[in-house]
């Protein structure tokens, strides 16, 4: 795997050495690479949308009483008005932080799949995870042991099931967007339809993609600048496709280390996933759309300054020391990644009851 992306890197280096490409021919180079992020939200495998599902899904995003303490929902830490994550670390039951920085949720749909460690496959499981904290949505691993940490939601299923079966409005919310089911008001369901709103939560028309299809004037010089020397340099080997990222899994550091305060020595990454000593400090390789709305970077949430996020990466990842224009240059690029925010209006939520389960 690291062999084929340090060819991948040597075949883009080629051919977009030398001078500024003309605006055609770095467009064609990038077509070859990325993708523009659709207008028109995707389907989940085997999960049809409904507006049932869909409203159903939006309330229970922003739900805090399917947590134990009734204060912790999805937005909590994925603040869709700061890039759908913003938090060094996700903050959890009783104040607990995560071990890991929070994953924006915005284009997640596109991601082969969820989580630094790839433990998560799709939404739903994700989704899952890390509603019901139980045994553990997030975990620290240290000398090797997975040591499972309920700093979420703290919900057992049992629990959250028994707050929305407590609640009318949710019985009947429930009913529709899933009819026919005897019981829909069931663990799995709530992940489903979390899932689904999920899916809309996607940033087209960024200036990137504008210039994609065919609009020079969307990018400025610079910022085409900065997406040649993104290429030429290597980036784009892993960060490619729609998201630009999350589709695959690298070691952090495969031309040195960054140093224990970016990859704390703690955390083996997907090790303790697959248990293959190949995967050590290996994460997935993170998807840089709205990059800029979502500081701080990298897994342990360390470092606060979009360029010298780039600069660390070249020089971990690539073995390549950017010049300070460089480094200007590729931040710019990047810059172009934020597309047209989704805008969400808030649910009412329906009204806890007597039954209900109180904190």
């Amino acid at each position: 795997m690291i062999l084929h992306r340090y060819l991948a890197a040597f075949l883009l280096a080629f051919l977009a050495s030398g001078p500024v490409l003309a605006a055609d021919a770095l467009r064609d180079q990038a077509k070859g690479l990325f993708e523009p992020v659709p207008q028109t939200p995707p389907a989940l495998p085997d999960e049809p949308t409904t507006p049932e599902k869909l409203a159903l899904g939006k309330m229970l995003y922003f739900e805090p009483r399917i947590s134990d303490n009734h204060e912790i929902s999805c937005s909590t830490c994925h603040n869709l008005s700061l890039g759908g994550g913003g938090r060094a670390s996700a903050i959890g039951h009783m104040g607990q932080l995560g071990g890991r920085k929070t994953l924006t949720v915005l284009n997640a749909v596109f991601n082969k799949s969820q989580y630094y460690d790839g433990r998560a496959g799709g939404l739903k499981d994700q989704v899952v995870r890390s509603v019901m904290a139980f045994p553990g949505a997030m975990f620290r691993t240290r000398g090797g042991a997975t040591i499972f940490n309920p700093a979420e939601m703290n919900a057992t299923k049992q629990r959250a099931v028994e707050q929305l079966k407590s609640i009318p409005g949710y019985v009947e919310a429930f009913k529709k967007a899933f009819p026919g089911e005897a019981d829909p008001i069931v663990y799995d369901n709530v992940g489903r339809a979390i899932a689904v709103f999920e899916t809309t939560l996607i940033t087209p028309d960024s200036p990137f993609d504008r210039w994609l299809a065919g609009d020079d004037a969307a990018l400025s010089e610079t910022q085409k600048r900065g997406l040649q020397t993104f290429i030429k340099v290597g980036c784009a080997g892993c960060h490619n496709g729609v998201n630009l990222g999350g589709a695959s899994y690298a070691v952090f550091g495969v031309s040195k280390s960054p140093g224990r305060d970016i990859l704390p020595e703690e955390d083996w990454g997907r090790f303790a996933v697959t248990k293959n000593v190949a995967d050590k400090y290996a994460f997935k390789v993170q998807g840089l759309r709205n990059v800029e709305l979502n500081a701080p970077y990298f897994h342990s949430g360390r470092i606060w300054d979009l360029k010298e996020a780039v600069a660390i990466m070249a020089d971990a990842q690539l073995g390549v020391r950017l010049t300070d224009a460089e480094t200007s240059d590729i931040s710019e690029f990047l810059k172009s990644l934020t597309g047209r925010q989704p805008e969400v209006v808030l649910p009412i939520l329906p009204p806890s009851t007597p039954a209900t389960p109180r904190p």
